[in-house]
Parts: C-alpha cells; sequence; structure tokens
C-alpha cells in the first residue's frame, strides 16, 4: 500500500473514531468565538417560534441571543456553529 493510502485510511479511522465520540490525539473542534443566532436561524428560513423548538431553546432565549442580551454557551454554541454550517442538520438528523 502506498503511503499516500496509508495516510488516507488512517485519516478515515480518525474521523471515524471521532464521530463514535472517541477521543483523537491531534483531532480539534473549532467553535467560532462570535456566533450570530440572528443570521444563522435567517439561513434555516425558520421564524422565530420555530428555530427555537427546533433547537430546544426558549422563544425568550432565542430572542435575548439575537438581540445581544445573552450570548449562546456549551452545547448550544456548538450546535449553532453545526446549523450555520448546514442549516437542515437538525431535520437531517433527527428525521425518523
Amino acid at each position: 500500500m502506498s503511503k499516500a493510502a496509508e495516510r488516507i485510511l488512517r485519516g478515515l479511522r480518525e474521523a471515524a473514531a471521532h464521530a463514535r465520540g472517541e477521543d483523537v490525539p491531534g483531532v480539534r473542534v473549532h467553535v467560532p468565538d462570535v456566533i450570530n443566532v440572528h443570521d444563522i436561524r435567517r439561513k434555516t428560513g425558520l421564524t422565530q417560534e420555530a428555530f427555537s423548538a427546533r433547537i430546544g431553546v426558549s422563544i425568550g432565549t432565542l430572542r435575548n441571543w439575537e438581540q445581544g442580551r445573552r450570548t449562546p454557551d456549551g452545547p448550544a454554541r456548538v450546535l449553532l456553529a453545526l446549523v450555520d454550517r448546514n442549516p437542515r442538520i437538525v431535520e437531517e438528523m433527527l428525521a425518523e
């Protein structure tokens, strides 16, 4: 097997391990310092009510984020960063 093929195979194994939640040395997950919740919601085409229900937060929390009174943190930041990259990720992952 060529060195390139070995590197690709190693990368695929590491990606699969990371997706399973395993610790993979050297893998870093980037969550942006600034998250524009209003812009992210607009990408989805959803109302505040629909978006807040979709991501599991109260409408008041969403409004506070959008108006800059509060900042999402922890898992909410990660979820919003994912939605920013793929506005349909929640539907894709939770579809029955």
